[in-house]
């Protein structure tokens, strides 16, 4: 009982719609009525620009670090640390199920990416900043987020399987199942990729008040 109380928690923690309310308190729209539509980071950094965008990312990698982070309200000695990894794990997924479908905004949230940045932080720090050091090192050289959070996403299982070797099977599924949904999610963003039209993020403009699109 205590663990589930722990799991709707993290899915609350999951549904703060960073995106909305920064784009509504300080740009005076919706976010979700601009350019793809979506309530993320990557979507922010493509209308609102760079400095909102980072901070969007920031704070929903935090959503993530402190879901995970709920695990341990239950004592150590209650779980070993394979049990304790997979609670880890489920907390997670409950924020970044948050994320995509938050209650705060309507069910109309974004990806996850940022979300599942952060619980990968806290579970492993290790294969989190590997991961943003190809994420950023992507996004520098293209200016697409989407191709940036593409690429990380793979990177993950490549991580888990040949560099961390993490021996934890439910681990290794997860890092494979999140690679293959970003991938999934972002089919209309590899289409726009594959056709040349995919928008590229402003990394150094400040998008004016007055000029959202």
């Amino acid at each position: 009982m205590y663990e589930f109380i722990l799991l709707i928690l993290a899915y609350l923690i999951g549904s703060i719609p960073t995106a909305v309310w920064v784009s509504k308190y300080f740009f005076d729209i919706d976010i979700r009525n601009f350019g793809s539509g979506n309530a993320g980071a990557t979507n922010t950094f493509r209308v609102l620009g760079s400095k909102a965008g980072s901070f969007v990312f920031a704070v929903d990698m935090l959503k993530g670090y402190l879901a995970v982070d709920l695990a341990y309200f239950i004592a150590k000695y209650q779980m070993d640390n394979i049990a304790l990894t997979n609670f880890q794990v489920l907390l997670g997924i409950a924020a970044v199920v948050g994320h995509i479908f938050p209650i705060w905004a309507e069910f109309k949230g974004g990806k996850g990416i940022a979300t599942l940045f952060g619980m990968i932080l806290a579970i492993q720090p290790l294969v989190a900043v590997s991961l943003i050091v190809v994420f950023v090192f992507m996004l520098f050289l293209t200016r697409y987020v989407s191709l940036s959070s593409i690429s990380a996403s793979i990177a993950f299982p490549i991580m888990i399987f040949f560099v961390f070797k993490e021996p934890e099977v439910m681990y290794r599924v997860f890092a494979l199942a999140t690679a293959i949904m970003v991938v999934l999610t972002h089919h209309k963003n590899i289409n726009r990729l594959l056709a040349g039209n995919e928008n590229k993020v402003p990394l150094f403009k400040k998008k004016s008040k007055a000029d959202p699109s």
